[in-house]
């Protein structure tokens, strides 16, 4: 399920409210002894988390799906941080890490589960799903007050005040806002029309379609690109503020992309009476990173300021990152949706 940007909670009956995480998204399949975690883009990440993968092999139920969030708690907060340093090519840092900051899995629905032969649940209002969930993992031995060290289940409310009160007070523990969902929609995989996510900051996760050299030859800026209706990557503006530490980073990352096609929709323009036409050159790159921005307002297209660089997004697939996250006529518009029993693992 994907969801829609709102400035304030929707009005009206019939919400069930969640907090919103600051974690890897990711949807969790067993089958008999074959566990695969796997983000919301197709990407597998079982490697990433092995103890999860243990965790989820240790519960009674031999098959099910799950959908929820991955979060590592440093203390009292969630830190998105150390879930990027899981990210790992070598498994011997992964074991350090898993040791050092074990993750938790929050569960927030359940899509299939093994009873009556079993049963796939996505054509199920949310609310029965919910019961269903709480059933399961109750079985399980994981309750709200009876958590597991790696699994929990997700808190949730239909009590509007409840929602404002997590909006107001969840921040400094690393929550960035909540999550309203419809109680009586089906499981909507791949479009934006059952859920809403209320964010304290504006932010867009965005592809990297080029970017700039300083004349010195660092990295100036990141060219940044949003998937328009006709799936046409389209230049939306820029980010240039970075540490002298992550330009380091950021060189290293996207200099091996270069000579890719870059932008298949608008292309940033050439010199004008701002920029000079060696400030105006950039490098087109293959668009498969995607980072997280904060902005300010976004207005003909594009991005009105300069925007903050927050971090990368490993998890994310680039063609997420749509144009309906920061324009609000085409939210609402439908997208293809995706069979979350049958979504085929990609490598990250």
């Amino acid at each position: 399920m994907e969801a829609t940007r709102a400035e304030s909670l929707p009005p009206g009956a019939g919400w069930q409210f969640e907090p919103k995480w600051d974690g890897f998204r990711c949807l969790v399949f067993r089958a008999g002894d074959d566990v695969v975690l796997q983000s919301k883009a197709g990407q597998p990440l079982g490697r990433y988390f092995p103890e999860l993968v243990a965790a989820f092999r240790k519960l009674k139920h031999s098959a099910f799906i799950l959908d929820g969030e991955i979060v590592i708690r440093i203390g009292e907060r969630l830190s998105f941080d150390d879930l990027l340093l899981r990210i790992h090519p070598a498994a011997s840092r992964i074991a350090k890490l898993t040791q050092a900051s074990p993750a938790t899995f929050l569960a927030f629905d359940l899509l299939y589960e093994p009873s009556d032969g079993g049963r796939l649940l996505v054509e199920l209002p949310l609310r029965r799903r919910r019961t269903e969930l709480e059933r399961f993992l109750s079985k399980a031995g994981i309750t709200p007050v009876s958590p597991s060290p790696l699994i929990e289940l997700c808190p949730s409310t239909t009590q509007r005040h409840i929602a404002e009160e997590w909006f107001r007070t969840l921040g400094p523990i690393g929550c960035d806002g909540v999550m309203a969902k419809k109680l009586d929609e089906q499981y909507h995989a791949g479009d934006r029309e059952a859920m809403v996510k209320v964010k304290r900051l504006k932010t867009a996760d965005c592809v990297v379609g080029g970017f700039r050299y300083t004349e010195n030859g660092g990295i100036g800026s990141l060219l940044l690109g949003l998937y328009n209706q006709h799936g046409l990557l389209d230049h939306v503006g820029h980010t240039a503020s970075f540490s002298t530490d992550e330009r380091q980073a950021i060189k290293k990352a996207v200099e091996p992309l270069k000579g890719g096609p870059g932008f298949s929709g608008k292309a940033p323009g050439g010199p004008s009476r701002w920029s000079s036409a060696k400030s105006g050159e950039w490098e087109p790159v293959d668009p498969v990173l995607v980072c997280e921005v904060r902005y300010d307002y976004f207005t003909q297209q594009r991005f009105r300021h300069g925007t903050r660089f927050l971090r990368w997004r490993p998890e994310k697939d680039p063609k997420q990152c749509t144009l309906d996250q920061v324009v609000p006529s085409l939210i609402g518009k439908k997208q293809p949706r995706n069979n979350p029993a049958s979504a085929k693992i990609k490598p990250l």
